[in-house]
């Protein structure tokens, strides 16, 4: 067993398509997607765990960190468990995690950092027309209601921008958001393969 988790952070504000291209990015040898909002999702919505979710999402608000990482190293435990994720030759794509710089810092002991590829677009408009549009077509009630939406742009400027501080520098990539799934794939691609040694 690892003593900790190879990864790479996929960080940007919401609607940057951080889902998309983590699952694309998931699906060459070698990597594993995990993204905490499916985990979040994916809940059973009838249980505790599941009604706590729906009453932060709900408002756009972040689920609690302790909380958070709770099930996520139960959700990563699993995966290993059932032969989804293999720690010691899989690279973990966050997708979403860490959210807070508590969560970082949290994680610290847990996580080895290769790169954080960070997903731009300066255009906050351009990203809630993005989601109302996904909202849409995938069913999505967290982000049909614009007023959620920009409460989730306020909510991460507050809470998720600064951990990009928390991590070395050097490790930050930058990525143009805007273009096609394709074009932009292809600059995540080319920043993966630039660290994967």
């Amino acid at each position: 067993m690892a003593d900790r988790y190879r990864c790479i952070l996929l960080f940007g504000a919401p609607g940057t398509g951080k889902g998309t291209q983590g699952q694309l990015l998931g699906e060459r040898d070698g990597f594993v997607h995990l993204a905490t909002g499916d985990i979040f999702r994916s809940l059973d919505k009838e249980t505790e765990l599941g009604r706590k979710f729906v009453h932060y999402s709900s408002r756009g608000e972040l689920v609690p960190n302790d909380l958070t990482i709770q099930l996520w190293q139960e959700y990563v435990k699993g995966m290993i468990a059932d032969g989804r994720y293999d720690p010691e030759s899989d690279i973990l794509l966050l997708d979403g995690m860490p959210r807070s710089l508590p969560q970082a810092e949290m994680l610290d002991g847990l996580l080895q950092p290769l790169a954080i590829i960070h997903l731009t677009v300066p255009n906050i408009d351009e990203m809630v027309k993005r989601m109302k549009l996904r909202a849409e077509k995938e069913g999505r009630h967290d982000d049909a209601d614009e007023n959620v939406i920009r409460n989730r742009f306020d909510v991460y400027n507050r809470e998720t921008a600064p951990v990009l501080g928390h991590f070395d520098k050097r490790l930050v990539i930058d990525i143009d958001a805007i273009g096609t799934i394709e074009e932009v794939f292809e600059r995540a691609v080319a920043a993966v393969d630039s660290v994967r040694v």
